[in-house]
């Protein structure tokens, strides 16, 4: 028994208790057994009721009231509130990276130190791939505001700290991490292992069905200039809708798929 309440109202779905006058020994006790188990839980769903529990028990809950002038003003809404909550509980359970792009950006340099290491031709193609790829999300951020985005990238690793980069909204240079643009770790690595799970797929059909290319010259320097002739990632034909609200998950799809069709193109050919 943690305590007692002063009013109690139960319905079908849900239970609210007011004026509690528990024993804080007690509840902290009964907090303290739950984070223990989350510890212990083998599944996501015992893992999400348990940490329900231990929210609900410790007072912390707010509840979020969405309004609007029509009801897809409400939906649109409460899209970007799950949408911030989601990302909220990523970075709590694995931490937060500057956004923009920026931090996939950084990785590929840390892949160029590697790439030498390798062994094998199809290793160093491999690598080059992936290194290439984490360009793009911070150079179609930067395209998708109007400036050049081998530029901007450029710029960005010239810089060397890892929390520089480029403020879309704002058009400026800025430590990122200052401002409140960030990602959740856990969004930006799902984003690369599910865009190189489904390039690899693509790698091993015979045929795709795509959008017409369209023809467009991208500046030298920066993410282009592509091994095998390849060109910008306008050519990332196939254009999945798996988005965060960070962007940078469709953004990391569409370039390994470019990738993937343009060798399959290229070594049909006979090139």
């Amino acid at each position: 028994m943690l305590g007692r309440a002063k009013k109690v109202t139960a319905t079908k779905d849900d239970t609210i208790l007011l004026d509690g006058g528990g024993e804080k020994s007690s509840i902290k006790a009964a907090c303290d057994q739950l984070r223990e188990e989350i510890k212990i839980a083998t599944s996501d769903y015992d893992r999400s009721k348990l940490q329900e529990c231990l929210t609900k028990l410790s007072g912390c809950v707010a509840v979020l009231k969405i309004g609007g002038a029509s009801e897809v003003e409400v939906s649109e809404k409460k899209d970007r509130v799950t949408d911030a909550l989601n990302a909220t509980k990523a970075a709590v359970e694995d931490g937060i990276v500057p956004g923009g792009g920026i931090a996939l950006l950084h990785a590929s340099s840390a892949l160029a130190e590697v790439k030498s290491s390798l062994e094998t031709f199809h290793q160093q193609l491999g690598l080059g791939i992936v290194e290439k790829t984490l360009k793009v999300p911070a150079k179609t951020i930067a395209d998708n505001a109007g400036v050049e985005g081998s530029v901007v990238v450029e710029k960005i690793l010239e810089s060397g700290d890892p929390n520089f980069g480029y403020d879309a909204a704002a058009d400026r240079y800025s430590d990122l991490t200052k401002w409140g643009i960030i990602d959740p770790l856990k969004v930006v690595c799902t984003a690369l292992v599910d865009a190189a799970s489904v390039a690899s797929l693509i790698t091993t059909s015979e045929a795709v069905v795509v959008e017409a290319p369209e023809d467009k010259k991208s500046a030298p320097g920066g993410a282009g200039g592509y091994p095998g002739g390849m060109k910008d990632m306008d050519y990332a034909l196939w254009q999945q809708q798996h988005t965060c609200s960070c962007g940078h998950q469709k953004y990391t799809i569409d370039a390994f798929l470019g990738f993937a069709v343009r060798f399959m193109e290229s070594h049909s050919q006979g090139t």
